[in-house]
């Protein structure tokens, strides 16, 4: 007798609940594969377009040391970028439909690098930063439920931990140097302080797809749980050097153990996913434009094959 969708929604619920992975060729509903593909898809763009915030200033780098870390850490996000699409496709969606839908402004990638970066100091405050959200939520996602995502994050997680251990040194260092790296700290610190906290998405009250990412082991820590996790880390680290959280509303709650921030503009944030970024249409045009590059290689690697199956 042929097993309903509905028992093997049961059945596929309960795996979950045992916290078993849930690999390629097992039955999964059509809306974890989406969410999944929307998701996976979304990262994988993230660690693409997030070379170029950074990679704009491997020219610039003040010393050979500081230029090989920021070289390796651009490789870094390039190959993390290939294990997610990796990841993606063995839902049945290919590489050529993410890049497509990308380049045409329907998937979307984090909202943190549609902002400039202005100095050197904001390369050590987007490693330390920025790359700390980032592992906040990737550590969460290493234990999602679905197997090649999981993996992955393991993986890209320890990269991303050499990425925030630079960006920290930096950022420590230029704290306790000149009035002008100090300085330079801060403003740094000043203009990523806020898109950093909205990394971890809308507040859950207002997160339509929570419910069902964490019904389905997607996703185990819910945002502001997060958000409230990587507050209570930095905080303290930053003050620990003089710096100071562009907050006024900032304060420390004694009866929580929180650090509890003022309102986050979410209508800043809305205005960034939907492509009114301070940087939304460069960051876009140098996409298309490495894109329309690289067309020699795909066709040439298309050729190739072809001839080998000949």
């Amino acid at each position: 007798m042929e097993t309903s969708d509905a028992d093997k929604l049961a059945q596929f619920e309960a795996r979950i609940a045992r916290g078993e992975k849930i690999e390629p060729g097992d039955w999964m509903p059509e809306g974890y594969r989406r969410q999944l593909i929307r998701m996976i898809g979304q990262h994988a763009h993230s660690e693409i377009v997030g070379m170029l915030p950074e990679g704009a200033w491997i020219t610039a780098a003040p010393t050979l040391r500081r230029k090989l870390v920021l070289i390796a850490k651009v490789q870094d996000e390039a190959g993390h970028g290939q294990y997610l699409y990796h990841a993606a496709e063995t839902l049945g969606v290919s590489r050529e439909h993410m890049v497509d839908e990308l380049l045409a402004g329907k998937a979307k990638y984090s909202s943190i690098f549609n902002y400039p970066t202005l100095t050197w100091a904001d390369v050590g405050m987007i490693g330390w930063l920025v790359d700390g959200a980032a592992i906040k939520n990737q550590t969460m996602l290493a234990q999602c439920s679905y197997g090649p995502y999981s993996r992955a994050m393991v993986r890209i997680c320890a990269e991303e931990t050499f990425h925030f251990k630079q960006g920290k040194e930096m950022i420590s260092i230029y704290a306790q140097g000149t009035p002008l790296q100090r300085e330079m700290a801060q403003d740094a610190l000043n203009r990523w302080w806020w898109p950093s906290l909205m990394m971890f998405g809308p507040h859950d009250s207002d997160s339509a797809n929570t419910p069902t990412l964490t019904r389905w082991g997607i996703k185990t820590r819910s945002n502001d749980e997060l958000r409230q996790k990587f507050i209570n880390e930095m905080v303290p680290e930053f003050h620990a050097l003089d710096l100071s959280i562009p907050d006024p509303d900032l304060r420390y709650d004694e009866a929580s153990g929180n650090w509890l921030i003022g309102p986050i503009d979410w209508d800043h944030f809305w205005q960034v996913v939907k492509g009114n970024g301070p940087m939304n249409k460069e960051r876009m045009a140098a996409r298309r434009k490495a894109h329309e590059d690289g067309q020699w290689v795909r066709e040439a690697l298309a050729a190739y094959a072809e001839r080998l199956n000949v």
